[in-house]
């Protein structure tokens, strides 16, 4: 199965880097609306089975243009909802609270999956609910599904599923808003990602690393 992993649109939380992650979220931006409407035309060379989004506002609306242009009904899910902050939600991503979340986020995709978000849960939940999805999605038969979902569930997930991706390339690499991740394979055999962010993945090791809502992380706060 080819799966094709896009952020969302732009928020109003996104503008004032805030940790929005619980439903319904804030409402896409004049630009993520935009954002959202160019993705017809970006994907156009990928014939899209299946298009699912999160139970957050902002997916289902990044969803829509797509939609529209393909025929497709939106399958909504909360399984691919943004990786729960718990006692730091909305709290700003770009000052300690973010760097907190997001070292917990890494810590999950390098195998620490017991480890709990503050107030939230654990990575061993927040996987499996994300692999269910993939697993519905797998064994509708659909050839290439289009999943809009959230920059840090996309790239915890990403790292810790993808046999070429690793939490030092994630970390490195925050996804802008409509960042799309492509990858191949299926929950039996494993993937791989194929590109990401529009680049096609290599296995050259990263010269930056990336925080919370791509805010860079300082060294004593790197995952």
């Amino acid at each position: 199965m080819r799966l094709i992993l896009i952020r969302h649109g732009q928020t109003t939380a996104n503008v004032d880097f805030l940790l929005d992650t619980a439903v319904p979220g804030a409402e896409l931006t004049d630009l993520g609306r935009r954002q959202a409407a160019a993705l017809p035309e970006a994907l156009a060379d990928e014939d899209i089975e299946a298009l699912y989004a999160s139970t957050l506002i902002r997916t289902q609306r990044t969803a829509a243009p797509l939609a529209a242009a393909r025929g497709l009904d939106v399958r909504v899910r909360d399984g691919i909802r943004e990786l729960t902050a718990g006692d730091l939600e909305m709290l700003p991503g770009d000052t300690e609270p973010g760097h907190e979340y997001m070292r917990i986020v890494f810590a999950w995709a390098a195998g620490d999956t017991e480890l709990r978000m503050p107030g939230g849960e654990s990575g061993a939940e927040a996987l499996a609910r994300y692999d269910g999805v993939i697993a519905e999605a797998a064994d509708s038969g659909a050839r290439t599904v289009a999943m809009i979902s959230h920059g840090a569930a996309i790239r915890m997930w990403t790292s810790a599923r993808a046999d070429n991706i690793d939490v030092t390339f994630a970390a490195a690499r925050p996804l802008d808003n409509t960042g799309i991740v492509i990858l191949d394979g299926s929950p039996a055999d494993g993937w791989k990602a194929l590109s990401w962010a529009g680049a096609v993945v290599e296995t050259a090791a990263p010269d930056t690393d990336g925080g919370p809502t791509g805010q860079p992380l300082d060294e004593d706060q790197k995952p």
